[in-house]
């Protein structure tokens, strides 16, 4: 998994890095859109990684082992709108806490797909973060290297996301997933055994896109709104089950199901880290199904590949499925009996063929650990 961003490097740059760091990508079992919205996560990493090779150097370059050459980049200037940005948001912020080299030479590879909902941006930025305050002499814990992630992409890149794909990428251990109450910060780990499929849909999304932002910019007005009535209100996620109804006649009719999402997304994290302390992955499958209706119906960030493949799943004999990710794309995974799982891709696969043509990307994946030192 290293080695092609260190041969990368040495390809490029005709020398051998100083370090390579790798972070992984993530799925999301439940908690759709929580995280900005003061709710709980449960996130779990998984087993597909990026990884950055780099070393000092007295500007900065950064390279792609998907494309030729490298980008020497002004981190000062404006973004170039392209992956780079991440890097140089990177360090932008680290460069803020005096965290930064004074310029680095860097590779990227990844087998984490890029548009799937798997949080391609959140490896990335974590594993850079990683590697260039190593460069600079910097030992940062997993709370601050995910915090400077998280300012990467959401201050300088303009990605309105919350938290959790930087703490999960930072902080995941081998075989638990995490409840992260984003409101207070608490993180809980929670066994997750046996393997989840993951199901690519085929449709790429784009977070920088105008999708999750005007969902964000949704979910800001209801809270508005709905502080008029609670002042004391400090996050959607927050209002309790009991005041749906009201909160109904207070908001649009969109604005309230964004709301009704949220509250009822909360419950069902919650719900689903009880069910896998008890290891009753059967009650998981529900609440997965249960989210999956809920963002399809109520924050419309479903799509019909997806949706197909969900309930194929089901029909095929999973325990559950949903889409993961902030939506509009990306991938679905999907809990199956251990000994059904070949039955239910083959299922998938051929209902999905008939319907859209063409057979779905699939794979499976263990609960993985966060970013971690590799061997140059």
């Amino acid at each position: 998994m290293t080695a092609p961003a260190v041969a990368a490097f040495r390809g490029q740059f005709r020398r051998t890095p100083d370090l390579a760091v790798s972070a992984p990508g993530r799925v999301n079992l439940l908690g759709e859109h929580t995280d900005y919205n003061g709710g709980p996560v449960l996130p779990m990493a998984i087993s597909r990684r990026t990884t950055v090779a780099a070393a000092r150097a007295d500007d900065w370059r950064f390279a792609s082992g998907e494309e030729p050459g490298a980008i020497t980049v002004d981190v000062h200037a404006e973004l170039r709108r392209d992956w780079t940005d991440y890097v140089t948001g990177v360090v932008r912020e680290l460069q803020a806490i005096g965290a930064a080299p004074d310029g680095a030479h860097l590779t990227i590879s990844s087998t984490v797909p890029i548009g799937a909902g798997l949080s391609s941006s959140a490896a990335l930025t974590v594993a850079a973060a990683r590697a260039l305050s190593a460069l600079a002499g910097r030992r940062l814990d997993g709370r601050a290297l995910a915090e400077i992630a998280y300012r990467a992409e959401h201050d300088q890149v303009g990605v309105r996301c919350g938290r959790m794909d930087q703490t999960i990428a930072s902080l995941a251990r081998p075989r638990h997933a995490l409840l992260f109450e984003t409101a207070s910060g608490e993180i809980t780990e929670v066994p997750m055994p046996g393997r989840v499929l993951v199901v690519e849909t085929g449709r790429s999304h784009r977070l920088t896109g105008g999708e999750l932002n005007a969902r964000r910019s949704e979910c800001e007005a209801a809270l508005a709104a709905l502080r008029a009535r609670w002042p004391e209100l400090n996050a959607l996620c927050a209002l309790p089950a009991a005041s749906l109804g009201e909160a109904e006649r207070l908001l649009p009719d969109a604005l309230f199901r964004r709301v009704r999402h949220l509250v009822t997304e909360t419950a069902r994290t919650r719900r689903a880290a009880v069910a896998l302390r008890a290891g009753d992955l059967a009650a998981l499958g529900e609440l997965l199904v249960a989210g999956q209706r809920s963002l399809a119906t109520d924050f419309e960030s479903s799509i019909p590949e997806a949706d197909l493949i969900v309930d194929s799943a089901v029909r095929h004999g999973a325990y559950g499925a949903r889409l993961t990710g902030a939506g509009w794309g990306g991938a679905v995974l999907v809990l199956t009996p251990e000994a059904e799982g070949r039955v239910v891709i083959r299922g998938i696969r051929r209902d999905f063929a008939a319907a859209f043509g063409r057979r779905p990307v699939a794979w499976t994946t263990r609960a993985a650990g966060g970013v971690r030192r590799e061997r140059v």
